[in-house]
């Protein structure tokens, strides 16, 4: 049986790229593998899999009752297939924080470190095969770490994830900060995008004091974009929470180069976590934020009700 390899349902570079990647690592050792895509992947990914000559994978709904798989980017049960738990889940490679809630048919490899991105624990997970890895799939690797780490702006970047990304780097002759620039303003293209689809673009949901959650976040080197529509988009996050089971949409628009976020206020019970969690003081329906970049490490450990 083929083994499939997929991420989260919200694709970002990382959930796009380190399943194709993780897919070349398994044929290249004699593993049948194909990478999959839960959900329609954001602008920037679209254009590091054109730019690396990769067609996008499959988009899946479900997995099938004994589907061989790997999980990447992910191990929260929220971000998977509904039949994910009658699956044949082979391992977990992952960088977030484990969420629980999974059930395998027998003992898994789980691998999940503290590094700013999963192409780089694939990397270190590769060993000397790493050496082996045609261009493609170093663009691929090089891309989803520059994207996690913002190139390298992100509190959650590691060295281990910078060494690794400036030795792709040298060795496909690429500029980083060129290269990161052209990734970041296909990120920042988001005119194609309904609110609905901007809100759940790059989104998690966590549960925090009882309080159901959709984190999400929107990095943009071009802020105002974003924040033309704020109110339309303020209008959408009670329906989006309606129909996706949660208590509230939290949107963070993450400036790259000013490095802060704007988080948007709707209602009394943004305000109110807003305050809490990041001692802010709210007037308006907009708050900033200095120096918040990043969800995993200053936004989803901060949040309170």
């Amino acid at each position: 049986m083929t083994t499939l390899v997929f991420g989260h349902k919200s694709p970002d570079t990382d959930s796009t790229g380190s399943p194709l990647i993780w897919e070349w690592f398994l044929n290249h050792t004699g593993i049948e593998a194909k990478a999959a895509l839960l959900g329609t992947p954001n602008t920037e990914a679209q254009f590091v899999a054109k730019r690396w000559g990769f067609d996008l994978p499959e988009v899946i709904a479900d997995v099938q009752d004994d589907q061989s798989c790997v999980i990447v980017d992910t191990n929260n049960p929220a971000e998977l297939p509904a039949n994910i738990n009658n699956a044949d889940v082979l391992a977990i490679i992952d960088h977030h924080l484990l969420v629980g809630g999974l059930h395998t048919k027998k003992p898994i490899n789980i691998t999940i470190r503290p590094l700013a991105c999963t192409a780089t624990i694939m990397h270190q997970m590769m060993g000397d095969h790493a050496g082996h890895m045609p261009e493609g799939i170093k663009g691929l690797m090089l891309s989803c770490i520059l994207s996690d780490t913002l190139a390298f702006r992100s509190p959650t970047t590691t060295e281990m994830d910078k060494e690794i990304a400036e030795a792709l780097a040298k060795d496909l002759g690429i500029d980083i900060e060129a290269y990161a620039g052209e990734m970041f303003e296909a990120k920042s293209d988001i005119s194609a995008f309904s609110d609905a689809e901007l809100l759940r673009m790059d989104s998690k949901e966590y549960e925090v004091g009882g309080k159901k959650f959709r984190v999400s976040v929107l990095e943009t080197t071009a802020p105002k974009v974003v924040l033309d529509r704020k109110a339309s988009l303020m209008e959408t996050m009670p329906k989006v929470a309606k129909e996706d089971k949660v208590d509230e949409v939290l949107l963070f628009v993450v400036d790259i180069i000013k490095e802060e976020a704007t988080m948007l206020i709707p209602n009394d019970l943004a305000k109110t976590v807003a305050e809490k969690s990041f001692d802010a003081t709210v007037e308006g329906d907009s708050v900033v934020l200095p120096g918040v970049m990043s969800r995993k490490k200053q936004i989803i450990p901060a949040l309170k009700v």
